[in-house]
């Protein structure tokens, strides 16, 4: 740690990167804050060679939020106000509340308390996705009427409904590349890219996802149903243009290489910024500490080869590390008399998970297994109270297990004579 304090204090640039180890705790905002200021400290912003980048999980999630899919924020990413929900319903003619709405898993704990009627998820897979699993099955068993659209089948969309009055309905989504006029997606640097149509054979009943919600609009509200009545993804275009001032020239964006980059080459050029007095504060931080019983260890969660919760490879290209993997360090592993490959369990207050030791270069205390299988250790309901992320991190303890040979060993394959 003091090498690199000293290698970031010498460097003349330097950009600082991070992504969801960053921010999957209950101080996330905080240690995005804190980055910050190391960065304000040497100027490692608004110049050529420096900068903040923060890292999406994937393609949706940056240009997402700034459409507005997001409990906290409005097209644009404006804060919810009164005052900019008020701007916004000039634009549209109707009342727009001035209140944040409910996250991800703020929706999913609302189920579990009966106050969900009907819940439309588009895309995600919130069993798979968030803290204690099990709680979250049970949860969505209790919604009425559960509207899942998606370009693939999930495990969510197994789940069944209450009996005798509830219902699942499946909505089979085109991909961006499948839906005719292609669309666009925002890159972490802040690039609008369009992805055009590709050629091929479509799947049966899928269709653009901007239609269902468009129909869907014009029968829950016909009155209002004109104000998105959309033909075509270049006159979304052209509306996203007219609503959202930052994204200015996606209107034009009509083949393979079209992009726009809003805000320009870097954000708070020269080192000016978007305050009322042009510059940049930093903000007091107060590190949080944490005690730990003795006997137990920090979990935190990582990724292996795979995108989102889909695995692609059961062993880590990175580390050779098998999915049930617990990196300890090696003076922890030997307090507990573990060798390398041990089988245990892994309990927290929640659940429990069988695992075998992965020895890692990591420091004493901390352990790490990969998401989602880790998941059942964590506890939900735990979040960042300012971005409303969910906190990914455990306090559990690690017991060794014996291990049932017969249960694995497989018996060799008879050729007879």
């Amino acid at each position: 740690m003091e090498r690199l304090a000293r290698m970031y204090a010498e460097a003349r640039s330097v950009v600082i990167v991070w992504s969801m180890g960053m921010t999957q705790h209950v101080c996330g905002t905080e240690n995005v804050q804190s980055i910050i200021n190391l960065a304000l400290a040497r100027g490692n912003v608004g110049r050529p060679g420096a900068g903040l980048m923060p890292i999406r999980g994937h393609s949706g999630v940056q240009g997402g939020a700034e459409m507005g899919a997001y409990a906290t924020a409005l097209p644009g990413g404006i804060p919810i106000t009164p005052e900019a929900a008020s701007d916004l319903a000039a634009r549209y003619g109707f009342e727009i509340s001035g209140e944040r709405g409910l996250s991800a898993a703020e929706m999913v704990e609302a189920a579990g308390r009966g106050e969900m009627d009907v819940l439309y998820s588009s895309g995600g897979n919130f069993l798979d996705t968030l803290p204690d699993p099990d709680a979250v099955a049970t949860a969505l068993r209790r919604v009425p009427l559960r509207v899942h659209a998606d370009i693939v089948v999930s495990s969510q969309m197994l789940l069944d409904p209450p009996p005798d009055e509830g219902a699942v309905v499946l909505l089979p989504a085109m991909t961006r590349y499948e839906q005719p006029g292609g669309g666009t997606e925002t890159t972490t640097e802040r690039r609008i890219v369009f992805s055009p149509e590709i050629p091929g054979p479509r799947i049966g009943e899928a269709r653009p996802e901007w239609e269902i919600y468009r129909d869907l609009a014009a029968r829950v509200d016909p009155e209002r149903a004109p104000l998105v009545d959309f033909a075509s993804t270049q006159q979304i275009r052209e509306e996203i243009a007219a609503t959202i001032p930052n994204y200015e020239g996606i209107q034009r964006l009509v083949r393979t290489g079209d992009q726009v980059q809003w805000g320009g080459e870097r954000l708070c050029d020269g080192w000016t910024f978007p305050t009322p007095d042009g510059r940049a504060h930093f903000v007091p931080v107060a590190p949080r500490e944490l005690d730990l019983p003795p006997g137990r260890f920090l979990l935190a969660t990582r990724r292996g080869k795979q995108f989102n919760t889909m695995v692609w490879k059961r062993r880590d290209p990175l580390t050779g590390a098998e999915r049930d993997a617990l990196f300890m360090s090696a003076g922890d592993a030997a307090k507990l008399g573990l060798d390398d490959g041990a089988a245990v369990t892994v309990r927290s207050e929640v659940g429990s998970v069988d695992a075998q030791i992965k020895v890692s270069p990591i420091r004493d205390g901390n352990v790490q297994m990969f998401f989602p299988e880790a998941n059942a250790l964590v506890r939900g309901g735990r979040r960042d109270q300012a971005s409303l992320v969910p906190d990914y991190n455990a306090v559990v303890e690690v017991v060794s297990r014996p291990v049932d040979l017969g249960a694995w060993i497989e018996p060799e394959p008879f050729r007879g004579s």
